[in-house]
């Protein structure tokens, strides 16, 4: 029957616009899409497989335009996001069509072009659907959002089935493919074919029509939903035809391959015509009834007899035990007469007594063929009648007693069938006996039909439901355990691998998924039932991507553990905490018992992944961090609003993370050691390959993970440093002791004599950033002494670090004379010395960047507050005064703001804080001293290493004594005047040690020489940079110059000049800054000019 929305109307009275309705069009209700859900199953899966056919460029270039799009909607820039997506789609799809080969992957090019056709076709539906994400395009167009859920509806289940199919044949081949595109057809035929209500169309007419909806409130219409039909009807079988041609007509078989690939989508849009599918056909329920009866009853008689030669014959002919011609008669009663009674209760033909009289006449009849072809005795074939009558009469009469009385009796002939075929055969199936197996699928079985017998109970027992529904889904998922994991056969000593699909256990677990979602909903069973079941059948897709003999239990456990926080507690007021302390406790517990469960299957996962056994430390990293995943739940649901939750959450899994970068080594009572780590380990492959490795001592990671743990604990607050002063200097110091040890023995090992002062470093710079960040009563008199110890370790460790090792290889070589190996001793050292030095360059570099960084940070917080403090006192004032002289409060608010900076410094020199900028210099100089030393160790003093280098000096100060004219306003200053003379010193440099070493083997001093005339002319032209260079610098320090000014853009020429003449990288790069900056200055002053203007 139709439902009630689509029944036929016979009065629809005019319904006129309210005037509360937009006067664009009355008939359009902005809301949000309905249907992403359907859109999202179609396809989510099609974007994935066209990025795998892709590759990487269409990965890349999707991803950047994507980016780029967010990056524009986050500046609220609506119609940029809408273009921008669209252009990430369009510049995608043209990288496709470059990156795969679809024509020689096809080797046809009528086919590679439509393929190409039907992939863009794909990436504009998804244009389509994200289109409609966007509000103001529903508010500013209604019309075409209408317009493109309707594309939507009727285009994707063309796309998502050829789709689907692509991808399936893809992955297991040719062999029924029609079949699998029939199957994809059918599935998004009821996903879109059915009509649906638009999300765009304001539903208020209903109520003038009884709860009808009109016609044209559908998202399709009558010629959208015609073609959706016969693309149901013959795409399977036109594609049947294209791939198959040459074999159509070349067997019974493969002309019942036609018949059924027509017969069978066309009995589904017969059934599909109960929810609304044919309502394009007619609107009179008699005749619609009419055409499913007639059609239906020709459709069915066609494709029992098609499956009958096609599959029953064929494959299941060794179990029908009757002899021709009784054999086709039988079998044709059975398979008839079943879909004959199966069709009539579908289409509610079975509701008078005479109908119930010939159903239950049917169902005996069927019944005693079946056993019969099967070769039950004749003796018992009133046991079969007798079931086919018992449920033939629960089906009439509802009678549960009848159930399981066919119940009963039908488990008897599932008993007799296994036993009479399997029981005898001697066969080691799947790790276990054949007779053994037979048992396990039996007891399924009869759980399978007892199951819906109990559903029928009152809720009293619906207990029973549940542990029935419960122990079929343990025993199916031992069952699957063994098939998939234990895919062997032994059979009189011949042995065979069998495997079990991969499909089989999805589609299993969508069917045992989609009845507890079914229970639930009519309130069959409970709340913890569909927690364990949901856990057991999504726990058996695991063996799809892990080989663990046991993964099937530990994925259960690990679920189970994991989703009490998302399947539980649903009823609870959401205003509170749904779970209470000791629940979460408790869960937490479960959780971390649950992975300890699960470390044999992390230990396979982690040794898949790298092809060794892993090490303790990275099982335990692994093992802490999934812990911490799985108490995200808990947290993120129920505990939100604990701030310490969140804080021991990200310790977790930061304290995971560090175990996984660290390794460290563990020690025997805390590392877990079963038979089967055990002889993964004791395997002798390592050494075959890769030979007898030095291992490097691990324990110094302790140590950081140590000093890690400290700072994630003070930061989170979970030890309270901020208040407690004691505290606060013993965790200074064990943070300074953990990374001084840390850094001495995992880069300084052989340099002992340095440990002491590294060791000291570090607690004096963590000394110094703990009380600088949360300053006590006498630190700020303290620290500036500490600052100077810092610095002055640095040049006593660089010149200690060489000189004690170099004292000892030249004693050695005074007392023993020359040898040749105490030569390649000196040169090892010398080397080593070198490496040992570089490395303290790098650390003091790193410690003055933080020192420095921490003090702008407070520099900044404090300008900050005591900006607002005089922004809160001057506001009174300024009320009354603002609305008579408006220019006059602008300017005192300008030269206000001007002069905070010096209050500031003032006032820190009043607290006892003035340091802080002097001490923030030096360090910023210091550190980007150190970092020039660096570059020209490293890289030879290349030339653009000054770009990534200058900005350090963004982080100077104003301060009363180094820098007391620096200002906010001349920050950029000291970065431009840095570069500028970085490279005209390089480019001296280049310049000189051409002259000097450059084409000659000796010293090129000859006096007008051709190296004399090219450091003449690339000095020179070095000199004409200089303007543009001094011009703007000078105006980067005041701001100030007049828009009328030309002197910038005169030395445009003169640098130009340096860029095509010049045989220097340095000075053309120079001449390349000069006309940047020069633009740079003339669009900067315009600009004031203009808004100069403005403000007058």
């Amino acid at each position: 029957m139709m439902p009630p929305e689509l029944q036929p109307r016979l009065f629809r009275p005019h319904i006129s616009s309210s005037s509360s309705e937009p006067t664009f069009n009355s008939r359009f209700s902005p809301s949000s899409f309905a249907y992403s859900g359907r859109i999202a199953i179609a396809l989510v899966p099609c974007a994935a497989f066209l990025l795998d056919l892709g590759g990487g460029p269409v990965v890349a270039t999707l991803t950047i335009g994507l980016l780029i799009s967010y990056i524009v909607d986050s500046l609220n820039v609506k119609f940029g996001a809408f273009l921008g997506i669209w252009m990430s789609l369009i510049a995608a799809q043209i990288s496709f069509f470059f990156s795969s080969s679809l024509i020689s992957s096809f080797n046809s090019v009528p086919l590679g072009l439509l393929a190409a056709f039907l992939c863009s076709e794909t990436t504009f539906l998804i244009g389509c659907w994200t289109s409609l994400r966007f509000k103001w395009l529903q508010l500013e167009n209604p019309s075409i959002v209408v317009a493109l859920e309707r594309l939507l509806f009727a285009c994707v289940p063309f796309t998502a089935s050829s789709l689907f199919a692509w991808a399936t044949i893809s992955a297991v081949g040719m062999n029924n493919s029609s079949y699998y595109f029939l199957v994809f057809a059918c599935v998004f035929y009821w996903v879109f074919g059915i009509p649906r209500v638009s999300s765009f169309k304001t539903k208020q007419e209903a109520k003038y029509h009884g709860g009808e909806v009109p016609d044209d409130n559908f998202i399709l219409g009558p010629l959208e939903s015609c073609f959706l039909s016969l693309n149901l009807m013959f795409m399977p079988l036109l594609f049947h035809v294209a791939s198959h041609y040459s074999v159509v007509f070349s067997s019974a078989a493969s002309v019942c391959d036609l018949l059924l690939l027509f017969f069978i989508p066309f009995l589904f849009q017969l059934y599909a015509s109960t929810r609304g599918g044919l309502w394009w056909v007619t609107k009179n329920s008699h005749q619609l009834q009419s055409i499913r009866i007639v059609n239906g009853a020709i459709a069915m008689v066609i494709i029992v007899i098609c499956l009958e030669i096609r599959v029953v014959f064929r494959s299941f002919g060794k179990y029908i035990q009757v002899p021709p011609p009784l054999n086709y008669l039988l079998v044709t009663v059975t398979m008839l007469g079943g879909a004959a009674g199966a069709g009539a209760s579908v289409l509610g033909m079975i509701s008078s007594a005479l109908s119930s009289a010939f159903f239950t006449a049917l169902a005996v009849i069927v019944s005693s063929a079946g056993a019969i072809v099967v070769g039950f005795p004749l003796l018992f074939t009133p046991l079969p009648a007798v079931a086919g009558l018992y449920f033939a009469r629960f089906f009439t009469k509802k009678s549960v007693s009848s159930y399981f009385a066919f119940v009963a009796l039908g488990s008897l002939m599932v008993v007799w069938f296994v036993m009479h075929n399997y029981w005898d055969l001697n066969i080691w199936l799947a790790g276990m006996f054949l007779k053994s197996f037979c048992k396990l699928i039996v007891a399924n079985i009869i759980i399978a039909m007892v199951i819906p017998g109990l559903v029928l109970l009152p809720s009293k027992f619906h207990f029973l439901t549940e542990a029935g529904m419960v122990a079929h889904a343990l025993l199916l998922c031992y069952i699957e355990d063994r098939f998939f994991n234990y895919s062997s056969i032994y059979y009189y000593g011949m042995e065979d691998d069998v495997m079990y699909p991969s499909y089989m256990v999805i589609l299993t677990t969508l069917v045992g998924l989609a009845v507890v979602r079914r229970l639930f909903a009519d309130h069959r069973i409970g709340q913890k039932a569909v927690w364990i079941l949901t856990c057991l059948y999504s726990a058996k897709l695991a063996m799809l991507f892990l080989s663990s003999k046991s993964i099937v239990w530990v994925s259960a456990a690990l679920l189970l553990a994991v989703s009490p926080p998302l399947l539980l507690y649903k009823e609870k007021s959401k205003s509170a905490s749904k779970m209470k302390s000791w629940q979460g406790y408790a869960h937490a517990v479960v959780v971390a018992v649950s992975v300890w469960f699960c470390r044999e299957t992390i230990f396979d996962a982690l040794q898949w992944w790298n092809g060794r056994p892993p090490s303790d430390g990275l099982l335990l990293g692994f093992s802490i961090v999934l812990i911490g995943l799985a108490c995200i739940p808990i947290v993120a649901l129920h505990f939100s609003h604990v701030l310490s939750a969140k804080r021991s959450l990200v310790l977790v899994v930061a304290t995971g993370c560090m175990f996984i970068l660290m390794q460290p080594p563990m020690p025997m009572t805390w590392s877990y050691h079963s038979e089967m780590i055990k002889a993964a380990r004791q395997s002798a492959d390592d050494i075959s390959i890769y030979g007898f490795m030095a291992s490097k001592p691990t324990w110094p990671s302790w140590l950081l993970i140590v000093a890690l743990l400290l700072i994630l604990a003070a930061a989170t607050s979970l030890i309270p440093i901020k208040y407690v002063v004691e505290l606060r200097a013993f965790y200074s110091v064990a943070m300074g002791l953990a990374l001084g040890f840390y850094i001495s023995a995992e880069f300084f090992l052989q340099a002992a004599v340095l440990h002491a002062l590294i060791v000291v470093t570090m607690v004096c710079a963590s000394v110094f950033v703990i009380f600088t960040h949360f300053p006590s009563a006498s630190s700020t008199k303290l620290l500036p002494w500490v600052f100077a110890l810092l610095v002055a370790l640095f040049p006593v460790t660089y010149l200690l670090e060489g000189q004690v090792r170099i004292k000892n290889v030249f004693s050695d070589n005074v007392a023993w004379g020359w040898d040749a190996r105490e030569e390649d001793k000196k040169v090892t050292t010398m080397l080593a010395i070198e490496g040992a030095r570089t490395s303290l360059l790098g650390l003091y570099a790193a410690i003055f960047m933080l020192v420095a960084l921490l003090i702008k940070f407070e520099l900044t917080s404090l300008l900050r507050e005591k900006f607002s403090e005089r922004s809160g006192q001057s506001k009174t004032t300024q009320g009354g005064a603002r609305g008579m002289f408006p220019s006059r409060m602008r300017l005192m608010q300008q030269r206000r703001a001007t002069s905070i900076q010096t209050f500031a410094v003032e006032k820190m020199s009043e607290d006892g804080a003035a340091w802080m900028p002097a001490v923030g210099n030096v360090a910023t100089i210091m550190c980007f001293a150190i970092c020039l030393i660096l570059n020209i160790h490293i890289s030879g003093g290349s030339s653009q290493a000054i770009f990534f280098l200058a900005p350090i000096l963004l982080l100077l100060n104003q301060d009363s004594d180094l820098l007391s004219g620096f200002g906010d306003k001349q920050r950029y200053f000291p970065v431009t005047l840095a570069i500028s003379t970085y490279l005209a010193l390089s480019s001296l440099y280049t310049v000189w040690e051409e002259v000097w070493f450059g084409g000659n083997t000796g010293w090129g001093v000859e006096i007008g020489g051709r190296e004399w005339f090219f450091a003449v002319k690339n000095i020179a032209l070095l000199i004409l940079t200089a303007p543009g260079h001094i011009i703007f610098n000078r105006y980067v320090w005041s701001y100030t110059s007049k828009h009328t000014d030309a002197s910038p853009m005169l030395t445009v020429p003169l640098s130009f000049a340096a860029v095509v003449i010049t045989d220097v990288f340095q000075v053309r790069l120079l001449g390349v800054l000069g006309i940047v900056y020069s633009a740079a200055q003339y669009v900067i002053s315009r600009q004031q000019y203009i808004k100069g203007l403005r403000y007058i």
